[in-house]
């Protein structure tokens, strides 16, 4: 694919999307002529890195609540924000 309507930019997104997965540009044509031009981002997705994750989780020290710990701060904030008429 190396150009797409106007129109088709509804019907045949998925199209558009797998050639700019592919590194292809496309053309945009609108009313019989192109108008302009769809490319790729030249940037890459930056993959998810679990060893600076796991330091920004250690800079942070966060606290390590159980889960039975996290219901209750969690309950607590509600009533705070709702008030007493939560059921448990």
């Amino acid at each position: 694919m190396n150009y797409i309507t106007t129109t088709e930019l509804r019907t045949k997104s998925v199209s558009l999307v797998e050639a700019l997965l592919a590194g292809d540009s496309v053309d945009l044509v609108h009313r019989s002529k192109i108008i302009g031009e769809i490319r790729p981002k030249k940037e890459q997705i930056k993959v998810f890195d679990a060893k600076r994750f796991s330091a920004i989780v250690k800079k942070l020290n966060l606290p390590h609540l159980t889960e039975k710990e996290r219901d209750k701060r969690y309950r607590a904030a509600m009533e705070k924000k709702h008030g007493k008429g939560i059921s448990r």
